[in-house]
């Protein structure tokens, strides 16, 4: 979502040009910090002065770089996930010419690399489809309450691809990989906000859906509803895969 992509993003893209290996990660916002400002209408909203504070990236730019070998589509997609800060809206995922621009702002070299109209295709449908299962995990966790709320609606996004949560170090220490990147979404739960962590590990090749990341996603541990919720769902976790070994065993 938004108009660009983190440095995780430009090396892997440089990976997938470079030996057709199709494994670029999702990587969508930018994590800049800077003062709230009022967000443009009917767009991924944008402070056209500075860093946009709701999806901390830099104002869009659909106009082609100078030395681009391609013409590439303007065309953006519009996702499942409702925008809390405009009735009705949902977030506007960027363009093929967004991504181009944002890899080059964050230094990619496109000469270096053997890199098609159909490359920037195809990363555009990973990260479109990874924003989406990461929107659906978090209404699993949003279904708690669905009593007090029906409409979440995502607030606000960030990345901290090098900021590993504890849980990634604990997993790390424990033997398992690090996730390539992490986001933190604020969903607005009917008026009260509330942070998911989402780590993202390699999954490894894309399927036919173009997805390859495996998603962890949870409420963060800033809030006691947030860790009652968790809590509740490791219990039922343990509770139910035991029930099923046990019916295995039987």
């Amino acid at each position: 979502m938004g108009n660009a992509v983190s440095h995780t993003t430009v090396s892997a893209l440089e990976k997938y040009s470079s030996n057709n290996s199709q494994q670029p990660p999702p990587e969508c916002p930018m994590h800049q910090k800077t003062e709230p400002v009022a967000p443009k209408k009917s767009e991924c909203p944008i402070n056209h002065e500075g860093i946009n504070p709701l999806n901390m990236m830099p104002p869009e730019n659909q106009n082609p770089a100078p030395d681009q070998p391609f013409p590439l589509s303007k065309e953006r997609q519009t996702s499942t996930i409702p925008k809390a800060s405009e009735e009705g809206a949902f977030w506007v995922y960027p363009s093929p010419q967004m991504f181009w621009n944002a890899m080059l702002r964050k230094g990619w070299r496109w000469k270096d690399e053997d890199v098609s109209p159909k490359d920037m295709d195809d990363i555009i449908k990973i990260h479109n489809a990874n924003n989406e299962q990461a929107w659906q995990e978090v209404l699993k966790w949003e279904a708690l309450h669905a009593m007090e709320c029906g409409t979440p609606k995502l607030k606000s996004f960030g990345g901290k691809a090098k900021d590993y949560s504890p849980r990634a170090r604990i997993r790390y220490w424990m033997g398992y990989g690090l996730p390539f990147d992490r986001h933190d979404w604020i969903v607005d739960r009917c008026g009260t906000d509330v942070r998911y962590v989402i780590d993202y590990y390699d999954g490894g090749v894309v399927d036919e859906k173009y997805k390859f990341a495996l998603l962890d996603v949870r409420p963060a541990m800033d809030s006691w509803t947030n860790m009652w919720d968790r809590m509740k769902v490791a219990w039922w976790r343990w509770r139910y895969d035991s029930a099923d070994k046990n019916q295995v065993g039987t």
